[in-house]
């Protein structure tokens, strides 16, 4: 084995053409020609987004804060909209190439060139394009009975903050917690899962007194990052950036981007933002309801400042295979494997025997360890090499062998899918290995 890897040069059609072959990601209606920023999530896909959920899930009540978890709707009312901004200011600019037709955000492209498109300079003035999708609630289709798919998950945890807060006697300081599908009518949906239409965030809005915002944004921080060091990023390529002044939001108080060297560049991963007491504001100020808290000591009434914590599903999804993503030499042969960590691979062990004559007690162990709860899969198709190849391919950590040896001594052979080590272990002592490596 060469001790070779790439994990530099891959490129994003590898892992286009990586995701739909193993099954993690298909694009949607794709017999129907497609459906442009749109995708589906396959079997392997499906469960790496259940893992990185969990994962982010566990991360969040691991810590000293309290954060409790809500499920908003993800039909919006037209007034949170307005509350919000979202209705008069979320959009981006547009401009068309009047030649061959084709449409681009204005602040993608310069526009003192020709269209990268058609070579012919001639564009249409730049106008601003609504991002958020309107539809109509009930039979008749008026100004009523508008509302949108949100854009964003925060705006549901702001409006349900005096909920939370009364049926939970949760107190300040306190996050809300939120994952769940988000809708963006983007001009020019790019770069697979990194830029889509539909698309699924994780999200925490975190409630304090202004005096104590600054700390536990940094405290925050901090906690993102250990985050990606948990869940095996390569730290190296992980990097944060300090929004200048002129880059924040007028409500904004601070915001540090996470960062992600990504094969196109450095691009946010997560944004960890101080939002100051707008959201609470603008909602209590639109609504005619008190959104402010009654503070035991001062006797007096304030409205709680937030930090918020935003990351996408899908985008994580992306960097976690950009990351994982290798190519060695084994055997003579060029292998590509994914080395996700253990707790978030979609797969956690192959148990294959060495022989379809086996198959009988190989798949007892199989059905004994899927009782138990660990993703496994059970593979008796083709040679053991290219069984090894396919559980590579879609990261599985370790493969279990069972061949004619364990019939007498009751063992198993562990292959590592980094390393390649191989090791023997009895039957009755695989539940504990892949405990230990699922808890590293």
């Amino acid at each position: 084995m060469s001790s070779d890897a790439n994990l530099n040069n891959v490129t994003l059609e590898q892992i286009v053409s990586l995701c739909k072959r193993r099954g993690f990601v298909y694009q949607s209606a794709e017999i129907y020609s497609g459906l442009n920023g749109v995708y589906d999530f396959g079997p392997l896909g499906t469960q790496l987004k259940q893992n990185i959920k969990n994962a982010w899930t566990k991360a969040l009540n691991t810590g000293e804060q309290d954060v409790v978890f809500m499920d908003g709707a993800i039909l919006g009312a037209q007034a949170v909209w307005q509350a919000s901004g979202h209705a008069d200011n979320f959009s981006d600019p547009l401009v068309d190439c009047q030649n061959c037709k084709k449409r681009f955000r204005a602040d993608d492209i310069n526009l003192e060139k020709p269209c990268p498109s058609c070579g012919i300079k001639k564009w249409t003035d730049i106008r601003q394009f609504k991002l958020m999708f309107e539809t109509n609630l009930g039979a008749v289709s008026d100004n009523a009975n508008i509302a949108y798919l949100r854009p964003e998950t925060a705006q549901s945890i702001f409006i349900n903050f005096k909920n939370v807060m009364s049926s939970t006697k949760v107190k300040i300081p306190f996050g809300i917690a939120q994952i769940g599908k988000a809708f963006r009518n983007e001009i020019t949906p790019k770069q697979f899962l990194f830029r889509m239409r539909e698309f699924e965030q994780m999200e925490m809005e975190f409630f304090c007194q202004e005096k104590d915002a600054n700390n536990f944004f940094e405290t925050w921080v901090e906690k993102r990052l250990n985050f990606y060091k948990k869940i095996g990023l390569d730290m190296s390529k992980i990097r944060t950036r300090v929004h200048e002044k002129d880059e924040l939001a007028h409500y904004s108080k601070n915001c540090t981007d996470v960062e992600y060297n990504f094969p196109f560049g450095w691009k946010e991963l997560e944004g960890i933002a101080y939002r100051g007491n707008f959201d609470l504001s603008q909602h209590s100020k639109f609504s005619g309801k008190d959104l402010s808290v009654f503070d035991d000591e001062t006797k007096e009434s304030y409205m709680p400042h937030v930090v918020e914590c935003s990351v996408g599903v899908d985008r994580l999804f992306l960097t976690i295979l950009f990351d994982a993503y290798t190519q060695d030499t084994v055997e003579g042969e060029t292998r590509v494997s994914l080395r996700l960590h253990p707790s978030i691979a979609p797969v956690t062990a192959a148990i294959l025997p060495l022989s379809k004559n086996l198959s009988e007690n190989s798949i007892k162990i199989y059905e004994n360890l899927k009782q138990k709860n660990f993703k496994v899969q059970h593979d008796e198709s083709g040679s053991i090499g290219k069984r090894y190849r396919r559980q590579d391919e879609i990261g599985t950590p370790v493969c279990i062998t069972y061949d004619f040896d364990s019939l007498n001594d009751n063992q198993v052979t562990i292959r590592d899918r980094d390393s390649l080590k191989q090791e023997r272990i009895s039957i009755d002592q695989i539940e504990n290995y892949l405990n230990n490596i699922l808890n590293k």
